[in-house]
């Protein structure tokens, strides 16, 4: 990892300096701000923007993961609730499979979990407006069961976003010990933290369009409904290490990509 404070690097982005990487190991996240470039962010809004659609047509394998927790979470002349998932769309869309290579992107994880970066899986995720439902707390390796649970998860979104439209919201350190999770009351998908989180701890990481945050798989984190006339459209890149086994079998963690060493340096 470079212990520089910060040079730029060969592909022209700068690293992460040691504060931040410090920051994120701390508290299990961390804003990094705007990293894609104007002219890039509007080729893939329309990309997105494609994609589900074909999705809501069934082209494509999109599910809505929202969830009601009374008959009050929506608006009948709104539509019901939508929090769209669209899993490993870099399989779907060459676009979403180069950003995958992103040099910018590999540079600021690789500071964070090393030179050899692995694909552990990516997704769409996407709140429309007035009406994107949330996502509970959670701890992402909750759902995975990884071991050595040291995975980092790259959220980029392709809008402005705050709290009102569904920016991430983070724990800080929650990534320290890992919580049991109640199955979320109407979803068979969704896991729960319920009301063992206090709210008032609770960061969030407001973003321009084109920016990232990143978190540890164990950091607490959730994202508020869609109550605004703007669309919230948004990406998760999941990394790993080599060799990362599964809790579940101990054996190392099959991935399903064609080639899902995205940098090595050995």
């Amino acid at each position: 990892m470079q212990s520089a404070e910060t040079a730029e690097r060969e592909s022209g982005f700068k690293a992460l300096t040691q504060s931040q990487v410090a920051s994120f190991w701390e508290n299990g996240f961390l804003v990094v701000g705007k990293v894609l470039e104007d002219d890039l962010i509007q080729e893939m809004r329309a990309e997105y923007d494609d994609e589900f659609a074909l999705g809501r047509s069934g082209e494509r394998p999109v599910r809505n993961l929202a969830v009601f927790e009374d008959d009050h979470d929506h608006d009948e002349e709104e539509g019901e609730q939508e929090m769209l998932q669209f899993m490993q769309i870099s399989e779907h869309n060459v676009q979403f499979h180069k950003l995958t290579y992103h040099q910018g992107i590999l540079d600021i994880i690789e500071d964070v979990i090393g030179p050899n970066i692995q694909l552990f899986h990516n997704q769409g995720l996407y709140k429309p407006p007035h009406h994107g439902g949330p996502i509970f707390w959670h701890q992402d390796n909750a759902y995975w069961r990884c071991l050595p649970p040291n995975l980092v998860s790259c959220w980029l979104t392709l809008d402005d976003v705050d709290l009102h439209n569904g920016a991430m919201q983070f724990i800080p350190g929650s990534h320290l010990r890992p919580m049991i999770h109640d199955q979320a009351e109407g979803s068979d998908v969704l896991l729960d933290m319920g009301k063992m989180v206090d709210d008032s701890e609770a960061v969030v990481g407001d973003l321009p369009a084109g920016g990232i945050t990143l978190h540890h798989c164990q950091t607490l984190h959730r994202t508020a409904p869609n109550t605004t006339d703007r669309q919230r459209r948004a990406l998760a890149i999941h990394y790993m290490t080599p060799g990362t086994k599964s809790a579940r079998t101990g054996e190392t963690i099959p991935v399903n990509f064609s080639h899902p060493m995205l940098r090595m340096r050995v």
